[in-house]
């Protein structure tokens, strides 16, 4: 890594003061309680001077991990299971032919799991960047992967993920996870029915999100997607001998839908319910993901499936969007730590916990305008 990632650069003026949280709406701070908490941020901050800003300091010590990881580490062991899940088709399309229950059951299963690996994972290392070192390759990558694999527009993905979700974390109107809230359905329906439709809305909102852009951008765009779409199609009928374009049609929304209960989770459950800011009074960096960002614990499917950036290491990979999710893993140790002696939270928590309290407040959560928080003194 000859220059530093532009990630990297901010988060320059940190404090090291004490922080208040209040939520507006809550009881107010009198005038003279704010300027006494200002002057002890700022009497702080001068203290620390001469030294390391916190964002700063965490980015040295990431960085000199990832310069002392091999290509292996960095990006080898990601790539590894992608190749392991483009592997995975070629005996499930074979295992689909089978007449017994239990061989087209396995390769059911196996085709849903790859697809889960290929859409989630690979659609996401590839939108960061992180499958390759070559800005032409990884144009290429995000390409294949969000478009042909995914179903959705490249730019689209990149622009709304990369440069609003991350750039804006809980930012409220920018990147406050609200694309994924759809107030008028029951809670049962969003949380356990309404994600099984996620095969079908995917390329219809690719279609929304090319208005405006330039003929050969949406001509490109359509046809990789179509290639991914009709390639699936193509092999269910030739290969795996389906009869009917309907029974291919119907088991393409079946293994594309596998997983799409957990995706939608995994979306919300990280995000949502942790303090939103607003966009005139967001804090730097470092506290901004750290109190607008959750881990979940590891899991075995998933952390293969959807990738350790997205379960067990967000806060890690929010912190550092540039890394793969083996880096991710192996620099949660030295970010959890860090975090902890400098008093700043680090949160974690169930899939079953975070499913109950959507499940129970999801009025609250999911449909009502969330309240902004204000992290007094660090604004």
């Amino acid at each position: 890594m000859q220059s530093v990632p532009e990630e990297w650069r901010e988060g320059r003026d940190e404090g090291m003061g004490e922080m208040l949280v209040k939520r507006r709406g809550d009881s107010e701070c009198s005038s003279g309680e704010m300027k006494g908490e200002w002057k002890k941020n700022a009497g702080t901050g001068g203290e620390e001077l001469e030294k390391e800003t916190l964002m700063m300091e965490l980015t040295k010590m990431v960085q000199r991990m990832v310069k002392e990881s091999s290509w292996w580490e960095r990006r080898g062991i990601d790539c590894s299971i992608l190749a392991a899940a483009f592997l995975c088709l070629p005996p499930a399309f074979l295992l689909l032919s089978s007449s017994q229950i239990m061989w087209f059951a396995v390769g059911m299963l196996l085709m849903g799991v790859a697809h889960a690996v290929i859409t989630v994972k690979g659609t996401h290392l590839a939108s960061h960047g992180a499958l390759s070192e070559s800005q032409a390759w990884g144009k290429f990558w995000a390409v294949f992967f969000i478009e042909i694999c995914g179903s959705f527009s490249a730019r689209a993905g990149v622009q709304g993920h990369i440069k609003m979700h991350h750039a804006h974390t809980n930012v409220i109107g920018l990147g406050d996870s609200s694309v994924w809230k759809v107030p008028f359905l029951p809670r049962t329906v969003y949380l356990f029915i309404a994600p099984l439709a996620v095969p079908v809305i995917t390329p219809l909102v690719a279609l929304a999100q090319l208005k405006g852009h330039s003929l050969a951008h949406i001509i490109r765009t359509i046809l990789m997607v179509t290639l991914g779409l009709y390639s699936q199609y193509w092999l269910l009928i030739h290969v795996s001998g389906f009869k009917s374009p309907h029974s291919a049609l119907l088991f393409m929304l079946v293994c594309r839908a596998m997983f799409s209960v957990p995706y939608i989770h995994v979306n919300i459950f990280q995000h949502i319910g942790l303090p939103m800011f607003s966009p005139t009074h967001r804090p730097k960096r470092i506290y901004q993901m750290t109190h607008g960002v959750l881990n979940l614990p590891r899991n075995p499917v998933l952390d293969w499936t959807f990738g350790h950036s997205l379960i067990n290491c967000h806060v890690e990979h929010h912190l550092f969007p540039f890394l793969s999710d083996n880096m991710c893993l192996k620099v949660k140790p030295v970010v959890s730590k860090y975090l902890t002696e400098k008093q700043l939270p680090y949160q974690e928590d169930s899939y079953l916990s975070r499913l109950n309290l959507f499940f129970n407040k999801y009025q609250e959560l999911m449909v009502f305008a969330p309240p902004i928080t204000e992290l007094v003194g660090v604004q």
